[in-house]
């Protein structure tokens, strides 16, 4: 006799094919909303050592006096040996330095030249190219633009003289910047404790009467809003240099016009530093800045 279909058993849900899985899929799915994360919410990718690393940056960012590695692992709430290897990993790449003659620890500009590498800085040299290509044009000098690289300047972009005499600085040149109009007028427009470690790291390599020299003329470069002096390293030459600042008060470059008095240049010293102080001005509006207040005419 055939068996009727009631009396075969059914298969339960488990050995149903496609079934494997369902329910803890089921379960996922029906997980609240609003539900709290547990420890299997944390990141995928955790990097203990990174994380420690940028609370070093962002805390000597806030400070304006050098810190030991013991007062950073307190400040932060950790150890010492949770620190310590970040502090010296920090230090050997260039990050956070020491000041001559200290043991104790400040923020190092490595992180500005690494920002200088994005394209909003680009964008300051691309903005300021064509204003300074006229500038030359209408001066009949030559012009370049730098910026700071740790304790030193660098040349960033420039722009001959139309006359066949003129001065000519090559693009990524690197010099003291206390030893230079566009250097001393970037650091003239720093923040304090920027201003003082650029200082302090030049003793290092310059006697404290040259240092002390390049402090009394930054002060007058922030009393004026520009520098001016005679060339130390052309004869003849009379260097100009204006800020390119940021939103925040920053110079984050500057843009100098090393003047050439010649019978062949028609425009007037005077002439050619109101175009350039126009040029700087031009700039840092066209790049989200505002310029200091400046004592015209020279």
């Amino acid at each position: 006799m055939a068996k009727s279909e009631a009396s075969k058993p059914e298969k339960s849900e488990a050995e149903k094919p496609g079934a494997r899985g369902r329910p803890q899929r089921e379960a996922r799915a029906a997980k609240p909303a609003g539900a709290k994360p547990g420890s299997a919410d944390k990141p995928a990718y955790f990097a203990p050592a990174l994380e420690k690393g940028l609370d070093v940056l962002e805390l000597l960012a806030t400070l304006s006096e050098p810190v030991t590695a013991s007062q950073i692992a307190q400040r932060l709430g950790r150890s010492l040996q949770e620190v310590y290897r970040v502090v010296i990993a920090l230090e050997r790449r260039g990050y956070i330095v020491r000041p001559p003659g200290a043991e104790a620890l400040v923020l190092s500009t490595r992180l500005f030249i690494v920002a200088t590498q994005l394209p909003p800085f680009r964008r300051i040299v691309d903005a300021a190219r064509p204003i300074i290509n006229g500038l030359a044009l209408e001066s009949f000098q030559a012009i370049h633009m730098a910026t700071l690289d740790g304790a030193n300047m660098c040349i960033i972009a420039q722009v001959d003289s139309p006359l066949p005499i003129g001065v000519r600085l090559k693009v990524g040149a690197v010099s003291p910047a206390i030893r230079g109009a566009s250097g001393r007028t970037l650091i003239a427009f720093q923040t304090d404790a920027v201003r003082e470690w650029l200082f302090e790291g030049s003793r290092a390599n310059f006697g404290a009467g040259e240092v002390a020299m390049a402090r009394q003329r930054v002060e007058a470069i922030r009393g004026r809003g520009y520098e001016q002096v005679d060339s130390d390293s052309v004869p003849g030459v009379t260097d100009v240099s204006f800020p390119i600042m940021d939103s925040a008060g920053i110079a984050v470059a500057t843009v100098t016009m090393p003047f050439l008095s010649s019978y062949m240049h028609p425009v007037s010293f005077a002439e050619a530093v109101g175009l350039l102080f126009e040029a700087a001005r031009t700039i840092t509006t066209a790049t989200g800045g505002v310029m200091p207040a400046v004592r015209l005419p020279v």
